[in-house]
């Protein structure tokens, strides 16, 4: 039988390894809206409700594109920068995917003069129900159920 002592104990390692792997989880699932942003680069998106469809790049454009040696229609490649630049952060059971490159906020958001090519947002959107398995996976590994998520698996 366990005495008080040893069930705390045994609750406080049940807390650390829930916490822990919640992390990993979280990393993995940030992991996959990365990556699902940065192959949104270079091909039209439609609309992904609340986000809008990309509307066609401009003839000036494409024009200025095959000017500077680009291919002329792939919206938001030019050199692969921007989709590099595409990042994710966790620090505890907190996530943040994004570029810190002025572009991508005025790309994802739009301005008075570049419609919004929103691809952030809709990456996360659309990848709802991985995001939620890898966190319910997560969630039941740190409770001690199963052999425990193989996050490793989810492509860098």
């Amino acid at each position: 039988m366990m005495d008080l002592g040893e069930f705390a104990l045994k609750l406080a390692a049940v807390a650390v390894a829930q916490h822990t792997t919640l992390e990993r989880g979280l990393d993995a699932a940030a992991r996959v809206v990365q990556q699902a942003a940065r192959d949104k680069i270079g091909h039209y998106q439609d609309e992904s409700a609340p986000f809008p469809g990309w509307a066609p790049l401009k003839l000036t454009t494409i024009a200025e594109r095959i000017r500077l040696g680009y291919t002329p229609n792939d919206p938001l490649l030019r050199d692969g920068t921007l989709r590099a630049s595409i990042v994710r952060e966790t620090h505890g059971l907190e996530a943040v995917i994004g570029s810190k490159m002025p572009i991508a906020a005025y790309q994802e958001f739009g301005t008075s003069r570049i419609p919004p090519r929103p691809f952030i947002g809709p990456a996360a959107l659309e990848n709802r129900d991985e995001i939620l398995r890898l966190a319910g996976r997560a969630m039941m590994a740190g409770l001690g159920f199963g052999a425990g998520p193989s996050y490793d698996a989810v492509a860098e």
